[in-house]
Formats: structure tokens, C-alpha cells, sequence
């Protein structure tokens, strides 16, 4: 009989607790990152804290070793990262970070911060 009770007594007392908790608040969601006029996720506007926009004009040319030493130097970026078709690469955004991509015949097709 007392075992019994007692069992009957902490199943109440579980059922009270999980009954008479409130959930864990929940923090709001972190804002999406702005995307650009054309769509394309590049942060647009007056961001370019890592010299995308002064080095534009080397979209459609062959890339080198030399030409990533010349974008580096050029835009001032802290990083340059290179991507490559089928790369995988990492999805965090640094916005100082030039980021240089390029198609199958290794000719820059963007010039990104990012």
C-alpha cells in the first residue's frame, strides 16, 4: 500500500511540474543578410569595406597568381578568397573579404566583399 501511494504521489508531482512550467522564452531570429538591387546576396549600397568596387574591371579576365597578388594589393581587402565551380567553401560573411570567383576556364566572373 505505501509503495503504492508513493508511486501515485511522485507521478502526480511530475505531472505538476511539467504542467506548471512556462516554455524557455525564445530569441528572436537573426536578421537575413541585405541582398543586393540584382538579387544576387552581395551586399549592395555603400558597403564595400573590402575594395570590390575598385577592382571591377578585372571581371572577365583570366585568373593567376599574379592577378590575386594585384587584387589584393589593389583592394586592400583583409582576405581574398578564391572560388572555384563545385568548391565547397564556407557560407560565413566577412565584410572585409574579397572574394574572387571564378567559372571553368578560371576567368573572374564576380568580384565580391563577402
Amino acid at each position: 500500500m505505501f509503495k503504492s501511494s508513493l508511486t501515485l504521489l511522485l507521478s502526480l508531482a511530475l505531472t505538476a511540474c511539467t504542467l506548471g512550467s512556462p516554455p524557455p522564452p525564445s530569441e528572436p531570429a537573426p536578421r537575413p543578410p541585405q541582398v543586393g538591387q540584382d538579387g544576387s546576396g552581395h551586399h549592395g549600397g555603400g558597403e564595400d569595406a573590402c575594395g570590390a568596387n575598385g577592382v571591377q574591371t578585372r571581371v572577365g579576365q583570366a585568373y593567376s597568381e599574379a592577378l590575386h597578388e594585384e587584387l589584393a594589393t589593389t583592394s586592400g581587402a583583409r582576405q581574398v578568397r578564391v572560388m572555384r565551380p563545385g568548391q565547397a567553401y564556407t557560407m560565413e560573411y566577412l565584410h572585409d573579404r574579397l572574394n574572387i570567383r571564378l567559372d571553368e576556364r578560371e576567368r573572374i566572373t564576380d568580384l565580391f566583399c563577402g
